[in-house]
């Protein structure tokens, strides 16, 4: 329906790529396809759930790491006017995804909000293109959310609402819950305002039950790891106290990436 080529990895790995091509009115049609379908879901996982609010449709967008000055810009300027104008919430990665020359950008908003700040991430990597020769990021098996990728720009898209294998995981996603276009967070309303050099850092303190510490630790602790790298927040896991059932959490880090820290341990 949207005449854009489209290839979808192969492979058992939790993460498939899927590569969009054509021209760019095609790449928008079906990438404004995907989101609906995305929206879809999680209209469709909300119907049994007791969550008073909708989780957003969340992103990924894959872009070669010399591409992410000019979508900073000085002093984050150009993050800045994207998100204002959009409306979405944008973070980018600190780091480069394994084994790869690739950065992640996480997307999170309403549909149209998501599908505009697309358009002017491309506009900004059409006319600044990558330098050097770019390795890129390939999925490997592991317990990773579910991943879509595609076109010269890569975007990679990632519904967080949806694909857990757990049910039920929206239900733990209640407090946390989208409000129009913000992440509250449990001890006040500051939302997630995306990259921002100059953002206070404060902490915030969770408590996990013991039981369910391994399964935000990972394997070796590639999970906490996955999550401290998406956030861009510090997380430290105190020690197991003698006689108690609970583990103390604590998060540093702008308003932003503590919220978006607390959103992805939740959904663990």
């Amino acid at each position: 329906q949207s005449g854009a080529r489209i290839n979808i990895s192969e492979g058992n790995c939790p993460e498939r790529i899927i590569t969009l091509a054509g021209p760019t009115n095609a790449i928008f049609k079906a990438f404004a396809m995907i989101i609906d379908k995305l929206e879809e879901d999680i209209s469709s996982s909300m119907t049994n759930s007791t969550a008073a609010s909708r989780p957003p449709v969340t992103l990924r967008l894959v872009v070669p790491a010399s591409q992410c000055g000019s979508l900073i810009g000085k002093g984050g300027c150009k993050i800045k006017e994207i998100r204002e104008s959009t409306g979405a919430q944008v973070q980018v990665a600190g780091d480069m995804l394994p084994n790869s020359t690739e950065r992640a950008i996480t997307i999170a908003g309403i549909p149209q909000s998501i599908i505009e700040c697309v358009k002017q991430i491309c506009v900004v990597m059409l006319e600044s293109p990558p330098k050097g020769v770019t390795i890129p990021y390939r999925p490997k098996p592991s317990s990773s959310p579910v991943i879509f990728a595609g076109g010269q720009v890569r975007p990679l898209l990632c519904s967080w609402g949806t694909g857990w294998g757990e049910e039920g995981g929206l239900t733990k996603l209640h407090q946390l819950a989208m409000q129009q276009s913000h992440f509250p967070m449990s001890h006040g309303n500051t939302g997630f305002t995306g990259l921002d050099a100059s953002a206070q850092t404060t902490s915030h303190e969770l408590t996990i039950p013991n039981d369910l510490i391994g399964c935000i630790i990972g394997r070796q602790g590639a999970k906490i790891n996955e999550i401290r790298q998406m956030s861009g927040a510090q997380i430290k896991i105190a020690n197991p106290v003698e006689g108690s059932t609970d583990r103390q959490v604590t998060i540093t880090g702008s308003a932003a990436s503590i919220s978006l820290a607390q959103y992805l341990i939740n959904v663990r």
